[in-house]
């Protein structure tokens, strides 16, 4: 569903740094992110099947993402974990989002799924296998995936942190540069060590680079509409300013 790093509050100008692979069926209706209507001012991308959202800011700087994590007790039919996702964004705080998600997965209505919730200051992952655990992360680079943050087992994680830990990531400017030639890697003659994955029928449709900065004007949005290693990134830059300029 998704390979995600966070740089949290180790870069000089921006507390939170994202970049995210998306992966998916490639014939699932999706709408590019915007502004969407209603408050708290949101901008996120929209899954036109199940109406949920992958990522998404909010008017209080509040990142929240999802990602895929395999679970034996499924539900017949689960709610969409991307209407979850959604809904974290009407919180103002990575807290509060992150105990709503966790009472949320407790109830057994979802498949597995692993959400980060992040502002400028926490942020907080909560596994939603078949046990329910949240973790805090601490200050550093962190990566989530389909399963356990910071699953060093995870062969994807760490051929992306072994990619994005061969340059200091102490600004945006360098994260972000770094994050878009790593998260644009294609995997090698064997099908392994990307980050895009290149299946027949699933993949890597979209890529999203973030910076969420203490000054609102420097705020980055970045948003690729298929794997980076075909799409150029669009600059949404100037959605996510507004967002964030909103009159709390």
């Amino acid at each position: 569903m998704c390979v995600l790093a966070i740089q949290y509050k180790t870069a000089r100008d921006a507390p939170i740094l994202i970049a995210q692979n998306r992966e998916e069926f490639y014939d699932r209706p999706t709408q590019a992110p915007r502004i969407q209507s209603g408050r708290p001012r949101v901008i996120c991308g929209v899954d036109r099947k199940a109406g949920g959202t992958w990522l998404g800011v909010n008017q209080f700087g509040l990142f929240a993402a999802v990602a895929n994590c395999p679970k034996l007790a499924v539900p017949p039919e689960p709610r969409s974990r991307g209407l979850l996702c959604r809904e974290l964004l009407n919180f103002e705080t990575a807290v509060k989002a992150a105990d709503y998600c966790a009472r949320e997965l407790n109830s057994g209505r979802y498949a597995g799924a692993n959400f980060i919730c992040a502002d400028a200051k926490n942020a907080l992952v909560v596994h939603g296998g078949d046990t329910i655990e949240t973790v805090e992360l601490s200050p550093g680079l962190h990566l989530l995936s389909n399963s356990k943050v910071d699953d060093y087992n995870d062969e994807r994680q760490e051929f992306v942190r072994r990619l994005l830990t061969l340059q200091r990531l102490d600004s945006a400017v360098a994260f972000l540069a770094v994050a878009s030639r790593a998260f644009s890697r294609k995997p090698d003659s064997r099908g392994r060590r990307g980050a895009v994955i290149c299946g027949s029928d699933y993949g890597t449709v979209s890529s999203t680079l973030l910076s969420l900065p203490r000054k609102t004007h420097n705020a980055v949005f970045h948003y690729a509409p298929g794997p980076p290693s075909e799409h150029g990134y669009d600059d949404l830059s100037a959605l996510l300013r507004q967002v964030l300029s909103t009159e709390k």
